[in-house]
Parts: structure tokens; sequence; C-alpha cells
């Protein structure tokens, strides 16, 4: 184990039993899915609530390590080798103590169910605080190794544009608040607007995460947006891979 590493061997078990649910992130432009996002579900499928509650400062390495496997395990299960689908993993920053030492049960996982590196996004929301230097070294260093990472919940959080300034991930996901009832506020479609030309300008993918409606996908693809998650194209599916409805705007 390596040097500073000691949170991976003193902290506890994650006792509570989970799985996933998946949701499809779709491309419209090509009429495929790009993507299945990995979501933390109860034993039977119950909502995220009552496993998340459960995490703590002494089990979180343990839950996180848990969520990689499991997602990993059901996504070979239903997708085969030589699709191009990837598979996005969340993933808490402050659960990785040094990433190359923390990263090796998820690729030895990955080598066992011969799941491609290139096909693993892990995705990390704004919303945890962590410290700044802390996150860039655990993304370059996924980087370096193949996976592909995405900032989740973009304009909600702590990071923003001083982290993006300073690293620049494959994909960002753009927050469901500035997303919803886009198409009836002047204000979001601003934001929205430049924030994406701005991601065009860095030749970050983004995805626009929480479409619920028709005329929120309009705007959206005025906008020039390809990918899109949410409930108007599938809901999550317990421990299974959805078909989405592919709309047009």
């Amino acid at each position: 184990m390596a040097v500073g590493c000691a949170g991976c061997r003193d902290g506890q078990a994650f006792e509570l039993p989970f799985s996933m649910a998946f949701q499809p992130i779709v491309d419209l432009d090509s009429g495929t899915t790009f993507a299945h996002e990995a979501l933390v579900r109860g034993a039977a499928g119950e909502g995220a609530y009552h496993i998340l509650s459960a995490v703590n400062d002494q089990n979180r390495y343990a839950f996180d390590q848990q969520c990689r496997v499991r997602a990993l395990q059901l996504a070979a299960k239903h997708l085969p080798p030589d699709s191009h689908e990837k598979l996005s993993i969340n993933f808490m920053p402050n659960a990785v103590y040094e990433p190359r030492a923390c990263i090796r049960l998820t690729l030895a996982t990955a080598e066992q169910l011969n799941f491609a590196p290139e096909r693993i996004i892990f995705e990390f929301t704004e919303s945890e605080q962590v410290d700044t230097e802390h996150l860039l070294s655990i993304l370059k260093t996924y980087r370096q190794i193949g996976f592909k990472t995405a900032i989740d919940d973009f304009g909600a959080g702590h990071a923003g544009l001083n982290l993006l300034a300073r690293f620049q991930p494959d994909i960002v996901k753009l927050d469901m608040e500035l997303i919803r009832d886009i198409d009836r506020d002047p204000a979001k479609r601003i934001v929205v607007k430049h924030t994406l030309a701005m991601l065009r300008d860095f030749d970050i993918m983004a995805v626009c995460e929480g479409i619920e409606t028709q005329e929120e996908l309009r705007v959206l693809r005025d906008f020039g947006v390809t990918l899109f998650q949410g409930y108007l194209f599938a809901k999550p599916s317990f421990e299974a891979f959805a078909q989405p409805v592919l709309r047009s705007a």
C-alpha cells in the first residue's frame, strides 16, 4: 500500500447492502446511447437516501470502492465488451487518499471483467467540498490511466470556474436547476448559452441533465447541445440498462 494511504487500511467496512440503478445519457446527433450513469440504490431498489445517509468519514473509502465494483459488475453483465457505450461512476474525492493506490481495485475489477478503462467515466459533483489540489491530483491521475473525467452539477457547487481554468475534464454536466424551465426563463438561457460557448472553446463535451419536457429539449437543441440525460428519455432502471426514447426537438 502506498505511503499516505492510511485511510485505505484503517477505515471501517460499509455494512449496508446496496446495488445500482442506471440512467442513460443519449447522443441525439448519432441516435445512440453515449453512456449509462450508475446511481446508488438500496438492495431491493429503494432510494439512495437510506444508503448515502449511512456514509461517514470512517466508512467512506469502503463505500466508494464497493460502488465502483458493483457498477462494473453490472455493466459487464449487460454491456458487451465490444460496445461503445460507456459507464459513468460517481466517486467521492474525499474517499481517495492516494489516487494510484486507491484505484487498484477498480483497475483489477475492470481487467477481470474485460471492461476497458477508456469506457469508464469518473464523475464528481461540485457539491462536495474538497481540497482543490487533492482533486486535481486525482483527475490528472485518472486521465493518465485512461479514464474519462466529468464534473457533475456544474454551476451548483464549490469548484466552478476556478477548477475549470486549471483542469479541463472530458465532460461537464450542467446542473439541472439551470435546465429546468429554461424555455420560460430568459436569464437561464443567457447563462446556459454562454456556458456552452465556453465549454466548446475548451473542447469539453457538455451534457444537459434533468431534461423533462420537449420545450426544454427544443431550446437546448437550438443551442447546439448533443448529449442529454433525463426523464424525457429514460428513468433510472434498477440493475438494468434501459433503452431510451430518442426524441427529436
